[in-house]
């Protein structure tokens, strides 16, 4: 009997709630959500006024727009209530809120299996994985405690790191990013950070911009760069990647600020190589 087709104990006399966990929509990828504000454009002024080896931490500075996210707006509270009452009428049975829930966090949890693995196969497998694992252990969860998008988003991440020693191997006789190579799955992490001007200037050095981008970011631990896309692509704030990586803050903050020197460095070897 395939995982698809187990019987889930946390609800499983619900066989609606199943049905949907079956029928996980595939996310068109050239669909997927932004990096964080700003982030395209700090790249680009660095790349065109930093032509030397940049120091740590100077890729991305910090800026207001990123950083004064730590006291959530009414906006936010109000969503996330309406999450967590979603996931009492799921723990209660209801078959309906569990397909709000799964189209809710589909999208998103999708977009980060997509940017860790580069591959849309794997994120579409990994991301009907990650739906599976909620099912089961969705009444472990407390509304009263914590928020929901963080606890998904750590059980996404739990995931993706089995995902990677399973194919330690494999990752490093083939590139993460095959597709990148031509796949039709979609569109690149450079693709989304393109330049949405429409010369033909500005789309060659769109395309430029993208393939040093991602062999840079291939090249980063995954402690760096999962704490890297999770800040600049993800916007999360440094409270929640502390809980969704289960370290210190001050770890989070020192892994991106390593993670974006590291990567500025990389970014600054490979145009050295280009010209």
């Amino acid at each position: 009997m395939g995982v698809l087709h187990m019987a889930i104990p946390t609800v499983s006399r619900h066989a609606g709630l199943k049905s949907v966990a079956r029928r996980l929509p595939r996310v068109a990828t050239q669909h997927l959500t932004q990096p964080a504000p700003g982030f395209v454009e700090r790249l680009q002024v660095h790349q065109q006024i930093n032509p030397a080896p940049a120091p740590r931490g100077t890729l991305l500075p910090p800026t207001k727009s990123l950083e004064a996210k730590l006291e959530r707006t009414p906006e936010q509270e109000a969503a996330q209530e309406a999450v967590a009452k979603l996931v009492r009428q799921c723990m209660a049975g209801d078959s309906q809120a569990w397909q709000q829930l799964v189209a809710s966090q589909h999208r998103r949890i999708y977009a980060i299996c997509y940017r860790f693995t580069g591959s849309g196969s794997d994120a579409e497998d990994l991301t009907q994985e990650v739906f599976l694992k909620l099912y089961k252990n969705l009444s472990s969860f407390d509304t009263q405690k914590g928020s929901f998008q963080t606890w998904i988003t750590t059980l996404a991440r739990n995931l993706l790191v089995d995902h990677f020693r399973r194919t330690r191997l494999e990752r490093a006789s083939d590139s993460l990013d095959a597709t990148f190579e031509g796949d039709e799955d979609g569109p690149t992490m450079g693709d989304r950070l393109a330049d949405p001007r429409p010369s033909q200037e500005h789309h060659v050095a769109g395309l430029e911009l993208k393939v040093r981008v991602q062999n840079a970011l291939k090249q980063l631990s995954p402690e760096l760069r999962e704490a890297v896309i999770l800040r600049d692509l993800e916007d999360m704030d440094y409270k929640e990647i502390s809980q969704v990586l289960r370290i210190p803050e001050g770890t989070v903050k020192s892994r991106i600020s390593r993670g974006r020197g590291e990567l500025a460095r990389l970014l600054q070897r490979i145009e050295g190589q280009v010209v």
